[in-house]
């Protein structure tokens, strides 16, 4: 699997940083999901895995990654 580019890095960062006020974790993970590449799509996967985020960002990170495979079609 390729290793995703900085700038996902930064933004599944942000997005996964508990000490970021929610609106700037969803905002990055709009963001992600705005991309729309496969490297965004998993690593929208791999936060809707994350356990640490709260229910309803992992729904948000579930919702998003739906919205890029749906584009890929």
């Amino acid at each position: 699997m390729a290793e995703p580019s900085t700038e996902l890095k930064k933004l599944a960062a942000v997005a996964t940083d508990l000490e970021f006020p929610i609106g700037v974790r969803t905002k990055a993970l709009e963001t992600l999901g705005n991309i729309g590449t496969h490297e965004a799509l998993l690593v929208l996967l791999d936060m809707a895995g994350n356990d640490k985020l709260t229910r309803k960002e992992r729904e948000l990170a579930l919702k998003h990654a739906g919205g890029i495979i749906k584009s890929i079609r």
